[in-house]
């Protein structure tokens, strides 16, 4: 079976990330957290605990992301931990399956130390912040780092992304569907998409606080 991780790895530094000039840090915040409605609307009717769970690692994401924190494989452990309610989280020991099986991402030895030097790419000064952030979102998708839960690290690790550059979205939404790890447009359109919600957010500002 094709080892969808190394397909990403193949691609990822190939993939024509478009340049963007209309994302920046708004001048007042939104109205409301568009990860927190995402979280609550999409979990929260059927699993009320979990849900609780993510909006706490939500603001351990935030916060992070005030002090500038940088993005390592120990800091998303820390949000996962929470999230999954586990004393102990660490980089998953065997390949991983997502889609129903029709992705599967292999594991080699420098499989974390890769992953690691992904993530330390998402503050790439030479890129647009959409680009790096779309890029980060699909680092945890096909490195699949945790046994579970990855969906959820996936966007808690967007929100800081973004936060840490003062960033907030107040739409989430639109970026629930489906990624494939050979889809090199794929990446590049979810930029766009990133770039034009941040451009969004920026056109509708509030004094009102974010709930």
């Amino acid at each position: 079976m094709t080892d969808s991780l190394a397909e990403w790895l193949s691609i990822r530094a190939e993939i024509a990330w478009p340049s963007w000039q209309g994302a920046g840090q708004a001048a007042e915040a939104p109205a409301r957290d568009g990860f927190r409605n995402f979280f609550t609307a999409t979990r929260g009717g059927r699993d009320s605990e979990g849900t609780a769970r993510v909006l706490t690692a939500l603001d351990s994401a935030f916060a992070d992301a005030e002090q500038g924190r940088p993005l390592t494989f120990a800091l998303m452990a820390k949000w996962q931990r929470t999230v999954l309610g586990h004393d102990l989280v660490g980089f998953r020991t065997m390949p991983a399956f997502a889609k129903g099986g029709r992705e599967r991402y292999g594991l080699a030895a420098d499989t974390r130390q890769r992953f690691e030097h992904c993530l330390s790419e998402s503050a790439q000064p030479d890129l647009p912040l959409p680009s790096r952030a779309a890029r980060t979102y699909l680092d945890i998708l096909f490195f699949h780092p945790f046994e579970d839960g990855n969906a959820r690290a996936a966007m808690l690790t967007l929100a800081f992304v973004l936060a840490r550059e003062g960033v907030l979205l107040d739409q989430v939404h639109p970026l629930q569907t489906t990624r494939w790890a050979d889809d090199a447009e794929g990446a590049a359109d979810l930029a766009v998409l990133l770039g034009l919600l941040l451009t969004g957010a920026k056109r509708r500002p509030s004094h009102a606080r974010l709930s």
